[in-house]
């Protein structure tokens, strides 16, 4: 039966109904509003923490399990040192006569031997005995011993030395002891703030690790033709260099090189040589003594403002092409003085420094691409590439340094090199020839002549080799004379002197 309060119950019943369909919909839409946004910050939280790679607790872990790898480089080196000739002179019979007649000879010119020693740092690279240090670690050393982290000392023979990226490889005879090794990581997937760690020997201390980051890559510090150092935070002070810049796998990404200092100590500027760059070096002074580059045989330098826009090149990338000898790979190849090199073996270079190290690390024989701007278009070329090291060898011959020294009247001579410009601190306009060391006793010693001067000239006539020096003392030997006059210049100064060729 029809009632109408029922019917009114009904009425008013619907809208709540409706009312309370609404309410539910908005609420599931809220709680998936309020999911969707969870999620949402769930995922980028977690892809923040993958990208940020907070600080671990602690290096303690990784610290123990590297140390035992890294030892301490210790070398010896028999150097002389000029004694300066300079004493005071007493009258017979004082009584300090014979205290400095003992000490000096009475004031007598000339050298003396002395033992120097160094320390650095180096790494164990594989269990049969192959450790790597920095070649001005070892440069010049007579002896060179590797002392472990247990005190125990052993003598190490050197495999080989890069100079250019101050690399060198030692052996050592493990005999009965389990050497622990390292392994190289890929320095090229090092980012800058990733965290590093460095273990080294500063100030002979013994085995120290700091931590840091990666500060920046790619550095040029003017320390060779392949500088391409990382740079880190990480504190590196002298006798770090040699030791090894470790990722957090525990993998070495750099050789701990240099450091920018007033002070002489760490002020958060080290530099590392990068395992990339370190590794084939190695692997080549390992199989062959010595570096095998390749060589590409043209005179380079970068391309300015001016000179791109004399060329019709829209920017300054690319390396312009100053000379090309007549006997290297691209004169073969029929690369012009003129030509901007723009690629090679299809990398982009921009600038020098990256032209020589992408030739360096190309292997000897290789044929590569290079593409070159000539005369308003593109062209490539086809090049064979050459032997570096070959290539210096035959050129140091053409330029008569193959008789590098010469004992010359009681001085050995030699032709001005990087080496002696820095062991006898040289400004870089002395060229040509030499005096590396004098022989005690001698007339050139008694005439006040050292290791350092440059010698100008052989009897008026003006030489810029060993091997000029060589021909003019044939020449005087036989015309019979008694003496040969040497224009000799120290510093500022410039003076002759006569020596008797009897002597």
């Amino acid at each position: 039966m029809y009632t109408p309060y029922h019917t009114s119950e009904i009425r008013r019943s619907a809208p709540v109904r409706q009312d309370q369909a609404k309410v539910k919909a908005q609420s599931q839409s809220g709680n998936q509003l309020i999911l969707a946004v969870t999620v949402f910050v769930a995922v980028s939280l977690f892809a923040f923490s993958a990208l940020a790679k907070a600080a671990p607790d602690s290096f303690a872990d990784l610290a123990e399990k590297l140390s035992p790898a890294v030892v301490n480089i210790s070398t010896t080196q028999i150097v002389k040192s000029e004694r300066s000739g300079v004493l005071p002179q007493f009258p017979p019979g004082h009584p300090f006569e014979d205290f400095f007649k003992d000490f000096g000879d009475k004031g007598k010119k000339g050298n003396r031997e002395r033992k120097a020693t160094s320390l650095g740092s180096g790494f164990v690279i594989d269990e049969e005995g192959l450790v790597i240090t920095n070649n001005h670690v070892i440069d010049g050393a007579d002896e060179i011993f590797v002392i472990f982290q247990d005190g125990e000392k052993v003598s190490a023979e050197l495999v080989g030395k890069d100079p250019k990226t101050d690399v060198a490889v030692l052996r050592i005879d493990p005999g009965d002891k389990k050497l622990v090794s390292v392994e190289w990581g890929n320095s090229d997937k090092s980012r800058v703030g990733d965290w590093v760690l460095a273990i080294g020997n500063p100030f002979g201390l013994g085995g120290t690790v700091t931590a840091g980051i990666i500060s920046a890559r790619g550095r040029d510090i003017r320390s060779g033709p392949y500088d391409d150092y990382i740079q880190t935070d990480a504190s590196i002070n002298k006798g770090n260099s040699g030791g090894p810049l470790f990722n957090m796998k525990g993998q070495v990404i750099g050789i701990n090189t240099a450091i920018f200092s007033q002070s002489g100590g760490s002020i958060g500027i080290g530099f590392s040589v990068p395992s990339q760059l370190a590794k084939k070096v190695v692997q080549q002074l390992v199989e062959f003594g010595q570096t095998r580059r390749g060589w590409l045989g043209v005179v380079i330098q970068n391309v300015t403002d001016e000179l791109a826009e004399g060329l019709g090149l829209g920017n300054t990338d690319g390396v312009l092409v100053a000379g090309v000898p007549e006997d290297g790979p691209a004169f073969k190849a029929g690369i012009k003085a003129g030509d901007v090199i723009l690629r090679f073996n299809k990398k982009r270079v921009r600038e020098t420094r990256e032209l020589s190290r992408a030739v360096a690390e190309t292997d000897v024989g290789s044929k590569v691409k290079v593409q070159l701007w000539r005369n308003g278009k593109k062209i490539s070329k086809t090049v064979r590439l050459g032997e570096l090291e070959k290539a210096e060898t035959k050129f140091a011959e053409r330029n008569g340094s193959k008789t590098a020294t010469a004992s010359v009247l009681g001085m050995e001579l030699a032709t001005v090199s990087a080496k002696f410009r820095e062991q006898f601190k040289l400004s870089d306009d002395v060229e040509g020839v030499i005096v590396i060391d004098v022989e005690e006793g001698s007339e050139a010693a008694e005439k006040d002549i050292r290791p350092g001067d440059q010698i100008l000239e052989v009897q008026l006539k003006p030489v810029s080799t060993v091997a000029d020096v060589k021909a003019s003392m044939k020449d005087i030997e036989e015309s019979d004379r008694k003496s040969v006059l040497m224009l000799t210049r120290r510093g500022l100064g410039s003076r002759f002197v006569a020596l008797s060729m009897d002597k």
